[in-house]
């Protein structure tokens, strides 16, 4: 059987002899299921693209990621293009309009509605019928493996805005990044969002109760600040 090497901190590596856990077993069940998402967003993305099955197809999309894809499949059929871009995708989370996308955007100091998103015509992929272009379907994988990365079950639109700042070819990223919302920043400001967002749950009332958007945002705001202090200092000693 082949052998994979795994590098771990030292510290988790100290408590993970200290426990006795059984690493082989543990390693190659998460890989396993991370191999069986990414070949299941890789089969969806490069065929023909059906809006009515999207929910089938990617199971672990959240309902929110889904009328996302929804509404840029549609804005490209109005379009009358043969590909769903980046800018289509970036369209549907902007119109969905309730998505934590759109809360890490404003904690970022970018406006939504501030955005525009772009038409201009991307890559395809060859076939057929309706299908993302090269740019979204690599932006959608991104996004899978994202959340992958930070250990979520479900891939959402706080995934996808990390997928988009991060492709370098599509006409989203590059309005993105031109705004300064790269894949490493909303990388910080999607984590940041969500400890925030668990930290208003534990200490809400009604824990079923989602926060409301002005205290997610200073949740936000206030999990980024250490970082962005940490990297103003490096700047400084840098300069």
């Amino acid at each position: 059987m082949p052998k994979i090497n795994v590098y771990l901190p030292d510290d988790l590596a100290d408590a993970v002899r200290d426990t006795g856990l059984p690493v082989s077993p543990i390693c190659q069940r998460a890989l396993e299921q991370a191999v069986r998402r990414i070949t299941t967003i890789r089969q969806a993305v490069l065929g023909d693209l059906d809006p009515e099955r999207l929910s089938e197809q990617l199971p672990s999309f959240t309902g929110r990621l889904v009328i996302t894809l929804t509404l840029a499949a549609r804005r490209a059929q109005e379009s009358g293009a043969g590909s769903v871009t980046t800018g289509d995708l970036l369209h549907g989370m902007l119109t969905e309009n309730h998505n934590l996308g759109l809360q890490v955007l404003t904690a970022l100091d970018v406006a939504p509605g501030s955005l525009t998103a772009p038409t201009t015509p991307e890559p395809a992929v060859a076939g057929d019928g309706l299908r993302f272009s090269a740019p979204a379907a690599v932006a959608l994988e991104l996004a899978v493996g994202e959340a992958i990365g930070l250990g979520h079950n479900y891939v959402g639109c706080e995934h996808l805005l990390i997928g988009l700042s991060a492709e370098p070819d599509g006409t989203a990223g590059d309005l993105l990044r031109s705004r300064a919302v790269d894949g490493r920043s909303a990388r910080r400001a999607v984590a940041a969002a969500l400890a925030g967002y668990a930290h208003l749950r534990a200490g809400a009332t009604d824990p079923s109760t989602a926060p409301p958007p002005s205290a997610l945002l200073t949740a936000v705001r206030a999990e980024l600040a250490p970082l962005v202090e940490r990297i103003e200092r490096l700047e400084e000693r840098l300069n």
